[in-house]
């Protein structure tokens, strides 16, 4: 889990808790203020989330070159007049 998860968390938790004080003490005002922090922490976790999923790409992921070539003329009639050239 990375930092972006754990912050994420945080915020979900404390914006939570925020608007639930919010209710009990019926301030509309607390309860948006911890409303905007829980969505602010479901985008760092999804952020982090994000983050782990590339990284594990990255990660898993096989890098193969296989270098096979063939050089051949695309001009028929140019390989044609060098045999008749022999």
């Amino acid at each position: 889990m990375n930092k972006d998860r754990m912050k994420g968390i945080i915020d979900e938790v404390a914006g939570a808790a925020k608007r639930r004080t919010g209710e009990l003490t019926d301030n509309p005002k607390l309860q948006v203020e911890g409303r905007v922090q829980q969505i602010k922490g479901k985008a760092e976790g999804a952020w982090g989330k994000a983050k782990e999923a590339a990284k594990n790409a990255v990660n898993n992921t096989e890098v193969r070159l296989d270098a096979h070539a063939t050089v051949g003329l695309k001009d028929s009639s140019l390989d044609a007049g060098r045999r008749n050239c022999k």
